[in-house]
């Protein structure tokens, strides 16, 4: 079956095998049509949007050719004349033809806007938000129609987790839901909504005072940043507390589920972590073990997580993360003989990845802008003190991103129009996982190597490599490590790293 995910890294699989997209160009081409929903694209509009402003003289040619390239790799066995099914022509433009259940994001929000009883509803919204790899459409945050349509599904996303929230109060879950509300309400703190929410399952949890304390955080956030008073919502239910109301209290019998429609299959490494122990899975990577010593001290005195695993490089995480299936992994972003970014890139292309968290010492913004681009659900600093961080683990296990909404508008500003802020400018149009290539082969390591370093086939490092080695115009790997050296992207330091 042919599937499309855009909740987090841009991918199209094949019964499960990822799919060749193209460049970065070509690919938006694809995510373009699957943002129309269906309906058909015109050329021109297209040219307009993939190159806003100064579209190249030959856009139309340009186009077409990236449609043809797309259609050989979702349609490998179609026949040359035979006529597309996948992505079709529609005059004056083109298409993608395909049912709601092979695209994550049409999956999420027609899960979304459904109705139902709140059993029903907890359990359509649980398995929607474990669609969610990272953020949506990151790669093309550089088109202004990408970033549109982002915001509108993370919009939707924040709605789905607050609705997922509702049933789950109404289905006596109170208790369970505290800690995920409280992730959800710090990092979107002017959603009343996740306020209400947080307030009513610390009441219902026998925690009166910690909820009044949450609605007067709400009302100190939003008369700082907006000059307001708490709506209308949260002032009845701040007097309905201080009351008592009767109508507050938990249900005396949970709502009654009614049969729920079965569950679709899930990957074996998914349903043995559902069978493991309750709680978060969670594996730690750090070259330096006295760092792998301290989160491993805060995870163990946290209720609720479990420490599955350790590594300290990132060809070793992505063994222990394949080895130990975890919910989440904590992974630094400077690291000898694989760094971070590689190996949570590898991690993530795997089916029913894990949610990554980055950590870093420095918070640049060129390692912010690079963890947004792998797809990670979140970036934090290892300075972080020991309750900031366990609530970005727990914003991230509820499904939120981490990344402050102003900081990624600001780098989002910084970096618009360039493909790939990490390439040298002699390395223009290469993607991310090219320039990993290209640094491992330029380290000396052999396509064997490589393939054990990132947990691919050697057929596939070859055949990567001859693409690599065609774009750039070389004719062999000498030239190929030569190039990596010329261009900046490695120094003789990084040998053996």
């Amino acid at each position: 079956m042919l599937t499309f995910r855009a909740l987090g890294p841009f991918q199209a699989r094949h019964n499960g095998a990822l799919l060749d997209l193209g460049g970065q160009r070509q690919m938006a081409v694809l995510a373009r049509l699957l943002v129309a929903g269906g309906r058909a694209v015109p050329v021109t509009m297209l040219i307009d949007e993939l190159w806003p402003g100064e579209p190249p003289t030959q856009a139309l040619s340009t186009i077409q050719g990236y449609v043809s390239r797309l259609r050989r790799a979702l349609e490998p066995g179609r026949a040359p004349r035979e006529e597309a099914e996948v992505l079709v022509s529609a005059p004056p433009g083109y298409a993608l033809r395909a049912s709601a259940d092979q695209v994550d994001s049409w999956m999420f929000e027609n899960a979304v806007k459904a109705g139902g009883e709140p059993a029903e509803v907890w359990s359509r919204l649980e398995t929607a938000l474990a669609l969610w790899r990272g953020p949506a459409l990151a790669e093309f945050s550089d088109l202004p129609w990408a970033v549109t349509e982002a915001g509108r599904l993370e919009e939707l996303r924040l709605i789905a987790v607050e609705r997922r929230a509702d049933a789950g109060l109404l289905l006596g879950h109170s208790g369970a839901l505290v800690a995920d509300l409280e992730a959800h309400a710090s990092a979107h703190p002017l959603r009343e909504e996740a306020w209400r929410l947080l307030a009513l399952a610390l009441y219902r949890n026998g925690r009166q005072g910690d909820a009044l304390g949450a609605l007067r955080r709400a009302r100190g956030m939003l008369r700082d940043e907006l000059g307001l008073d708490l709506g209308a919502a949260l002032q009845r239910l701040e007097s309905d507390m201080l009351a008592q109301a009767v109508h507050l209290d938990p249900p005396a019998e949970p709502v009654a589920a009614r049969p729920a429609e079965p569950a679709a299959p899930r990957p074996a490494a998914t349903e043995e972590r559902a069978r493991a122990l309750p709680g978060l899975r969670i594996v730690v990577v750090d070259d330096q073990a006295l760092v792998r010593t301290g989160l491993r001290v805060v995870l163990d005195s946290e209720p609720g997580f479990e420490l599955v695993g350790e590594a300290e490089n990132g060809e070793q995480a992505i063994a222990v993360v394949r080895e130990t299936a975890p919910d989440l992994v904590l992974m630094d972003i400077q690291m000898p003989r694989l760094d971070g970014l590689t190996a949570a890139r590898r991690i993530l292309a795997d089916e029913a990845p894990p949610k990554v968290v980055m950590m870093t010492t420095f918070g640049t913004d060129d390692n912010l802008y690079a963890a947004l681009r792998a797809g990670v659900s979140g970036f934090v600093l290892k300075t972080s003190a020991p309750e900031q961080l366990i609530t970005a683990i727990r914003a991230a296990q509820a499904g939120d991103a981490l990344i402050d909404p102003a900081v990624t508008t600001r780098l989002i500003a910084a970096f618009a129009g360039r493909t790939n802020p990490s390439a040298p400018p002699g390395l223009a149009g290469l993607g991310d996982a090219d320039l990993d290539l290209m640094k491992l082969v330029a380290r000396g390591l052999t396509n064997r190597q490589i393939a054990a370093t990132l947990a691919v086939s050697e057929r596939s490092v070859s055949q990567s490599v001859v693409k690599l080695l065609d774009h750039l115009g070389l004719f062999d790997r000498a030239q190929l490590v030569v190039t990596a050296y010329e261009s900046g992207l490695v120094n003789p330091g990084d040998v053996g790293r």
